[in-house]
């Protein structure tokens, strides 16, 4: 894996340790000659882990709709800024310029990312792997919600444990490396009809 997309928040949200994740998050994919791809963003949880990869002389590829340039929240300090029209253009081109995804602490905008690349690799659209760095237990209650969906049968097991995660930056680098592709989606079992 030599380009790694991360989602998060463009807040730094109200803990400390949500910011200290993405610089821990940022320095560590510089120091293993990761590229970053994301979301194109100087503020909040993006900027900080954009400077953290840059401070560690890493490749940071932006993506960012014309909209939020117009915004003023465009980090232009980045290796590489790429503008496009829109937020489904933005997606695609992350999706095609990575080869694995991590979700950092975020709003709505990074669960949907997220969701959306977890949604691709059950489709058999991707074989790429994904996870959740879980800074402070945030995304404790998303977890616990996915263990009900697939309890009650709308997520499969096999696709629930493809979302890998992890409280540490390396950990969760490691479980991505070491994840097998699913090589097909299965999509009903005779038991299910």
């Amino acid at each position: 894996m030599n380009s790694i997309c991360v989602f998060c928040g463009s807040s730094p949200g109200a803990d400390a340790q949500f910011a200290a994740a993405a610089r821990a998050l940022g320095k560590l994919l510089a120091a293993n000659g990761k590229s970053l791809v994301y979301g194109g963003g100087k503020v909040g949880l993006m900027g900080i882990l954009a400077d953290a990869v840059l401070a560690g002389g890493g490749q940071v590829i932006g993506v960012i709709p014309q909209s939020l340039v117009d915004k003023e929240v465009a980090h232009f300090g980045v290796t590489e800024l790429k503008v496009v029209c829109s937020m489904h253009e933005r997606k695609a081109l992350m999706a095609q310029l990575s080869e694995a995804f991590v979700a950092l602490p975020g709003g709505i905008g990074t669960l949907e990312e997220l969701f959306e690349v977890w949604t691709w690799g059950q489709l058999g659209l991707h074989s790429k792997p994904y996870g959740l760095l879980n800074v402070n237990g945030f995304f404790d209650p998303l977890l616990t919600f996915l263990d009900h969906a697939t309890n009650q049968r709308f997520l499969r097991p096999q696709q629930r444990e493809l979302l890998r995660v992890s409280t540490d930056p390396a950990e969760l680098m490691e479980q991505l490396a070491r994840q097998q592709p699913m090589i097909e989606p299965k999509w009903i079992d005779r038991d299910d009809a």
